[in-house]
């Protein structure tokens, strides 16, 4: 039985309620039904997709979970993905269930995809809290956790840094320390899930939708189960000689929380490429921005130039060089990345004039023969 058919079993009592009511532990709510109206009209069946496979989806509607096709579904490029909240028509093609329509997204993390092209990947849609795991137990890499954080803020939720296995360590005083300058203004909470310590105080920084998001081996899967309350999620050892573990989370899977909200395991990243993450690269580096605004010149690099209060906090110890550093590294990936989207749809918007102009061409072709 899977950990989705199993986390949805042990609600049957919210599940089996009439109408969209059993979805309200998924984070059904009021503007959703409003938006769902027309498709609740064509007969649809509101749903949220839990997990995704090839042509196939779990989704959990008030009724039950179910298996859906994906394959015509409209909506969002790409696709569904888990998170995403969906109209099922249940006489779908074979007699299974098909998702017909997927309701426009509040929130989505979004990630340059594995061949490095243009077009995102999503991650997970609709989430809330972005839960960042950092280990402890690993050489800490602030660079990473601007990055994530950069990643969680441009998607539309809010981020907070997870540091995993302090059971590990000797104490996590100077890594929230270090990890709260890499943040400034986002929640910095240590815990360990194999002892229980600090993950109370990490529930009580998670709401709504939350995305376990960081790289194998960094404990998203322990820290999961033991928001879960149960062993749903498959864990794994990490290797001793670098820290690293294996792909135990092969798919995204959303799971409802005891206390109130969902949870989604992302599997590991080993690189997370930003697209278009302009927004959260301002959220993500605010001191900076901040700084930025008093500069002499209104398009100051921060490079060399005079009266830069970015150089001058850099200057002075205020401002680490290394998260300038960091930030202008970050810069320079997004402007590319951006200019590779604008490359992309220069190029479709060629292809569709010229597939019109083909069009036409055989059209007054065939227009001639008939005359």
């Amino acid at each position: 039985m899977s950990s989705f058919t199993s986390a949805s079993s042990s609600s049957s009592s919210d599940s089996e309620s009439p109408g969209p009511s059993g979805l309200a532990a998924y984070g059904w709510d009021g503007a959703l039904e409003d938006a769902f109206s027309p498709h609740r009209a064509a007969g649809l069946v509101p749903a949220r997709v839990a997990a995704v496979d090839r042509g196939l989806c779990d989704a959990v509607t008030a009724s039950g979970p179910l298996r859906a096709a994906t394959h015509a579904v409209s909506g969002p490029e790409g696709g569904p993905c888990t998170g995403d909240w969906a109209g099922l028509r249940l006489d779908g093609p074979d007699g299974r269930a098909a998702v017909a329509v997927l309701l426009p997204r509040r929130t989505a993390i979004v990630r340059s995809s594995a061949s490095r092209d243009s077009r995102g990947q999503v991650l997970a849609a609709n989430v809330d809290t972005v839960a960042v795991a950092v280990p402890l137990t690993a050489r800490a890499a602030p660079g990473r956790i601007e990055r994530l954080v950069a990643l969680a803020f441009e998607s539309g939720a809010r981020p907070v840094v997870v540091l995993t296995k302090a059971d590990q360590v000797p104490g996590t005083a100077e890594a929230e320390a270090d990890a709260a300058a890499a943040a400034p203004g986002v929640d910095v909470v240590a815990c360990s899930a194999a002892t229980g310590e600090g993950v109370d105080a990490v529930r009580a920084v998670l709401a709504g939708t939350v995305a376990l998001v960081g790289p194998s081996g960094a404990g998203k899967s322990t820290l999961g189960n033991a928001l879960l309350g149960a062993d749903l999620l498959a864990t794994g050892e990490v290797r001793e000689s670098d820290g690293k573990g294996r792909h135990t989370t092969v798919r995204r899977e959303l799971l409802p929380l005891p206390g109130g909200g969902v949870l989604i395991d992302t599997p590991g990243l080993r690189g997370v490429g930003l697209v278009e993450a302009s927004d959260g690269l301002e959220r993500a580096f605010a001191d900076v921005e901040e700084l930025a605004a008093g500069c002499r010149f209104r398009d100051c690099a921060h490079q060399a130039e005079p009266g830069c209060a970015v150089l001058g906090a850099v200057a002075d110890g205020t401002l680490p060089g290394r998260r300038l550093d960091s930030y202008r590294r970050l810069l320079r990936e997004n402007e590319w990345a951006a200019a590779r989207t604008d490359a992309r749809l220069r190029a479709e918007q060629r292809d569709r004039v010229k597939a019109i102009s083909r069009f036409q061409r055989q059209l007054y072709r065939e227009r001639g023969r008939d005359r």
